[in-house]
């Protein structure tokens, strides 16, 4: 099993995703143990199976 590691502006922010899904605005991950957690206004950029990375960026900019 690939497990991922979730990363925003290239910090560690979640380990070993098995599962992530874009509801609305924010992005849910699953962990291998069951573990949830929420990313509000955030969306997947990328997914590197070959860095186990899931990169997430955000969804509004910041004034």
């Amino acid at each position: 099993m690939c497990e991922l590691k979730v990363v925003i502006d290239q910090k560690l922010v979640f380990e070993n995703a098995v599962y992530a899904k874009t509801v609305g605005n924010k992005v849910v991950v699953k962990g291998i143990m069951g573990e949830l957690k929420e990313f509000s206004n955030y969306a997947i950029a990328e997914v590197n199976i070959a860095n186990e990375q899931l990169v997430l960026s955000p969804t509004i900019t910041q004034n």
